[in-house]
């Protein structure tokens, strides 16, 4: 099962936490079902602002609490394609 963790008093939880290609595919796929997710780029913020950050291209993806049982399937097979 997915290990899901949620953002503190938000109807979102984060579903993924990876590199930019993968976590952009999630979203392509989320959205073909109609699933609009939700990408925290720590990293891009960072530099926006004019700070520095460790984690260069790791983003988060965070999806509906109502739409997770949906986009866990398809978050699943996508880290499974990765592994194999």
């Amino acid at each position: 099962m997915l290990k899901t963790n949620t953002m503190e008093e938000s109807n979102y939880i984060k579903v993924f936490t990876g590199n930019f290609i993968i976590t952009q595919l999630m979203v392509d796929k989320l959205d073909a079902v109609g699933i609009s997710a939700i990408i925290k780029d720590e990293s891009e913020s960072g530099r926006l602002g004019g700070f520095g950050t460790f984690n260069q291209g790791t983003q988060e993806l965070y999806v509906n609490k109502d739409e997770l049982e949906t986009a866990i399937p398809i978050i699943e097979s996508i880290t499974a394609e990765m592994k194999a």
